[in-house]
């Protein structure tokens, strides 16, 4: 039998001509460190996240900004971020500071970093000058042009409605990220606790937000990540809207304090169960469209019939649990004649 893909192409394509890097980084739990405070950037790197951004937006005071770029750089090129994905939040570029963000950042430390997060995304053409800026600096420097990638948030209608052209913008884009608290505002959402449902409505406030960013996310072979739970003590209140996002499909969230990375990190993985499952799936339609397995389009897998359509779904939940680390428990066996 052959070997399975690894974790990276077990999940939706993403390595081609237009996308010759690998954009489906491991993002169940996104730590959100702020730049301008070393003792937890100095954590951060001891902690479980799948992913860390080192935030040069609403973490930094404006007068803080201009030395927690330089702080960001030392800790990106000093720093032991082994197994994590090293992003830089920069600001927005309705301010004054996002181009001095990146220039520093990127020339700076662009070899130990693989993503620039562009928060309050509203146009494809945001994500199109973010591209431009890179790929000049990347020049400049003699970095290899087009491996650092895009995470775009969006925050308000604005973007929401423009999602799947931002989605399109540039191959660089890895990530959709929902921004809770911005977008609540910009909608005058009547809740001033970020992420739970608003008084007076009977059902899910956040679904068509949250399934449009999901779709733009899939039909351009994208990742999706939910926001931040502020209420970061509350790690029951976290598991209730991360298993929300999790049950839709979303990849990850953010996570703002250590409590609650153990709660993403297991939300966003499999079940044992579904990833032995998942294993058995793939192992069996290898075997059974084979010339050994009698090169059936579908069979039975104990009660249950596997097809192409069943190998695809066990591929996500499969690549998924690899990319975990995760160890099968059962194995395949080659039913007897």
């Amino acid at each position: 039998m052959t070997a399975h893909p690894s974790p990276a192409t077990a999940l939706p394509a993403g390595g081609s001509a237009a996308h010759p890097f690998n954009r489906l980084r491991p993002r169940r739990s996104c730590l959100a460190v702020p730049g301008s405070n070393p003792r937890f950037l100095e954590k951060a790197q001891g902690l479980p996240a799948d992913q860390v951004f080192l935030d040069l937006e609403d973490a930094c005071a404006p007068l803080a900004k201009p030395e927690a770029r330089h702080t960001i750089v030392k800790f990106l090129n000093e720093g032991d971020w082994t197994g994590k994905t090293r992003v830089v939040r920069v600001n927005d570029w309705t301010t004054e500071w996002t181009y001095r963000d990146v220039v520093t950042v990127v020339e700076g430390a662009g070899q130990n970093l693989d993503c620039i997060m562009l928060p309050k995304v509203q146009d494809a053409q945001q994500v199109v000058a973010l591209d431009l800026l890179l790929t000049q600096i990347e020049k400049t420097m003699g970095f290899e042009v087009g491996r650092i990638g895009i995470e775009a948030q969006i925050e308000n209608a604005q973007g929401l409605n423009n999602v799947n052209e931002i989605a399109q913008a540039s191959p660089r884009v890895e990530t959709i990220i929902f921004g809770p608290a911005d977008f609540m505002a910009s909608i005058n959402m009547k809740s001033l606790v970020v992420g739970e449902q608003p008084p007076g409505y009977p059902a899910d406030a956040y679904h068509y937000i949250l399934m449009k960013i999901l779709m733009a996310a899939r039909a351009n072979n994208l990742q999706a990540i939910d926001g931040p739970y502020l209420q970061i003590r509350n790690v029951d209140g976290y598991r209730e809207v991360a298993q929300r996002a999790a049950a839709l499909g979303f990849d990850g969230k953010w996570v703002l304090h250590p409590g609650q990375v153990e709660a993403s990190n297991e939300i966003f993985s499999p079940s044992q169960e579904d990833y032995d499952h998942a294993e058995l799936i793939l192992d069996a339609y290898e075997y059974y469209t084979s010339e050994a397995g009698g090169k059936k389009g579908s069979a039975m897998l104990g009660d249950e019939m596997i097809d192409e359509a069943s190998r695809k779904m066990a591929l996500v939940v499969s690549g998924k649990g690899r990319a975990a680390g995760m160890q099968r428990t059962s194995k395949f066996e080659i039913p007897e004649a």
